[in-house]
């Protein structure tokens, strides 16, 4: 198996030490002198170091993205989809060096980390595909459909790019919510700077050298690590920055109160709901409770994050989620574990505050609590009462609270009550109830008898109040990067086609 900064990828680590970042076309290290540690959650030491990048080179790197997107604005549109095609086959073929970063740098289960890339090749793919047709057509109008008007005007509209994106996404995704950005900017007419976070930076420098080998122009693509305190606000406020696009936690409240007039695109994390109903298939039920509670630790957005369920089964489902808890291995990410280590230790402590606050509040722990290191063994709590922290806050981890309800309005009055509406979702075998409550429900997105999940990735994916602002999805975030620009032609005399 290629290793990380390896043979395709050697030119992107300086000297074997600090992986460089990406600017006009090439990679460097930083004026600065410093790098960024990123901390292997399983090892707890430090496994790569990526460059401490200075605000002017943000600024040169602006200045360089907007000087390509201008020319790559007049490349036509096939040309860059062709480029977009190379790229996902070029990321789909070193699959195995960008899998191995986000096992060492995330902790994520080797076989999901294969499959997220081979998903993000996909995802550029059918974003090359979808955006030769969505831009390949505007619109006409005549002006004798409003009232008082002749057929004297003839307004062509298409749509242009915004600019330059500045892309930012989560440590849970780097490689995927990345390229679900890139894509749509990219293919739209946009240029694009990507800040990826710190763990998960070297999965994204990797899958940015994927587009370098592809051919994209100097300047079009940039990748910029480094401190948050440097450089996060530096970027997110620059005034070159024209449009931003941020997946991540409550950081994304902060960048929309302080960036300009930009158009924003963000989804900031839930608290979903699982509501099952008595007639619901109960086996199905535990299946997607320990899939959608646990995939990943419990940490992503889209996570099982609080289960309401009628009183009167329960003690049937707790017992079915119980038996599949203790089946599933817990240990390193790279042997393959259904639950590996969180992310820093710092979502570890945090985890276990939760976890404290509801046993001193008499929560029933259905298991032992039990950590090491920032591995946290599988947790279910039942009889979860709403003044205990954790029925409301998104703990990104593997513990998963139980509420039972007896009326399927309490159910939706606490999922409505939720500063959160990402997603959510409800069993039952009556699709009357399951409409009535989906339209009920408070979230972005409604799942009738599945776990909440980000995907198939053309599929619209927004969050109501906390959880974001717009909607991605490939067509959508497509849109959203770009804006309408309209030709009205007057014509001389009123004209009847055919008349």
């Amino acid at each position: 198996m290629a290793l990380a900064g390896t043979g395709a990828f050697a030119e992107i680590l300086d000297g074997g030490e600090v992986y460089k970042y990406y600017a006009d076309g090439e990679w460097r290290a930083s004026g600065s002198g410093k790098s960024v540690p990123i901390v292997n959650p399983t090892t707890r030491k430090t496994q790569y170091r990526v460059q401490a990048c200075t605000q002017e080179e943000v600024n040169k790197v602006m200045e360089a993205a907007k000087v390509a997107q201008k020319a790559w604005a007049r490349t036509p549109l096939w040309k860059r989809a062709e480029l977009l095609h190379k790229a996902a086959a070029i990321l789909k073929e070193h699959k195995a060096p960008i899998a191995e970063c986000l096992v060492k740098e995330i902790a994520k289960p080797a076989k999901d980390a294969i499959s997220e890339v081979v998903r993000s090749g996909d995802l550029i793919s059918y974003t090359a595909e979808e955006g030769v047709r969505i831009l390949g057509e505007g619109k006409l109008l005549v002006s004798d459909s409003f009232p008082g008007n002749e057929r004297n005007k003839y307004c062509l509209s298409s749509k242009i790019p915004l600019g330059v994106v500045l892309a930012i996404p989560p440590f849970n995704y780097p490689v995927n919510l990345a390229v679900s950005k890139i894509g749509p900017a990219l293919i739209a007419g946009n240029s694009l700077v990507l800040k990826p976070p710190t763990q998960g930076a070297v999965a994204a420098l990797h899958m940015v050298h994927c587009f370098h080998l592809a051919g994209f122009p100097k300047g079009l693509i940039s990748c910029v690590t480094g401190k948050g305190s440097e450089i996060g606000d530096f970027l997110t406020m620059h005034p070159g920055v024209n449009c931003i696009s941020f997946t991540g936690g409550d950081t994304g409240i902060a960048i929309s109160k302080k960036a300009g007039m930009v158009p924003l695109q963000m989804e900031l994390g839930g608290k979903d709901a699982c509501i099952v109903l008595e007639d619901a298939d109960l086996d199905l039920v535990a299946a997607n409770i320990v899939k959608g509670g646990f995939s990943y630790s419990g940490q992503r957005c889209t996570a099982v994050k609080v289960v309401l369920i009628m009183e009167s089964i329960a003690d049937a489902v707790v017992e079915k989620v119980n038996a599949k808890l203790a089946k599933l291995k817990v240990g390193p990410p790279e042997d393959d574990s259904d639950i590996t280590p969180v992310v820093t230790e710092s979502s570890a402590n945090f985890i276990e505050g939760l976890v404290m606050d509801a046993k001193e509040k008499g929560a029933t722990f259905c298991q032992e609590y039990r950590r090491e290191g920032n591995l946290i063994w599988p947790l279910l709590l039942d009889h979860v009462r709403p003044d205990m922290r954790i029925a409301w806050e998104e703990p990104f981890g593997p513990v998963l609270p139980v509420i039972r309800i007896n009326s399927v309005e309490e159910g939706i009055h606490h999922c409505n009550a939720s500063n959160f509406g990402l997603q959510g979702c409800v069993f039952t075998r009556d699709i009357n109830k399951a409409i009535l409550i989906s339209d009920a429900m408070e979230t972005g997105t409604v799942q009738i008898n599945s776990a909440p999940a980000r995907g198939p990735d053309h599929f619209p994916f927004q969050g109501l109040k906390d959880s974001g602002i717009g909607s991605q999805g490939i067509t959508n975030s497509i849109n959203m990067m770009t804006k309408v620009k309209s030709t009205v032609i007057n014509l001389p005399s009123p004209s009847y086609t055919m008349g």
